[in-house]
C-alpha cells in the first residue's frame, strides 16, 4: 500500500486516476507544495474510523468505565428571591 501524492491541479485534471490509486493506499492532495488533504477509500475510512458509532454504543462501551471521572463541585448556594 503505497502513498500517492498529487498537487490540487493534478486532482482537478485527472478526478479517475487519483480515486483508482485510493483503491490501493491513501492519496495526499497538496495545495501550494504542502500537504492538504487525504483522499481514502471508503473501505480504509470506515477502518481507521471504526465504523459507525452512536451515543449509546459509546456509552455502553467497557473502555469508558476505565475513565476517572470526578467532577468539581461548583458549591452554587441558593439565594432569596423578593417578588415585587
Amino acid at each position: 500500500m503505497g502513498v500517492l501524492t498529487v498537487s490540487s491541479r493534478e486532482l482537478n485534471q485527472d478526478v479517475g486516476r487519483a480515486k483508482r490509486a485510493a483503491e490501493e493506499g491513501p492519496v495526499v492532495i497538496t495545495d501550494r507544495g504542502r500537504p492538504a488533504h487525504v483522499l481514502l477509500s471508503w473501505a480504509e475510512y470506515r477502518r481507521l474510523s471504526g465504523g459507525p458509532r452512536n451515543l449509546a454504543a459509546v456509552l455502553a462501551a467497557p473502555s469508558l468505565s476505565d475513565i476517572p471521572f470526578e467532577p468539581e463541585k461548583l458549591g452554587l448556594k441558593a439565594r432569596e428571591v423578593e417578588f415585587y
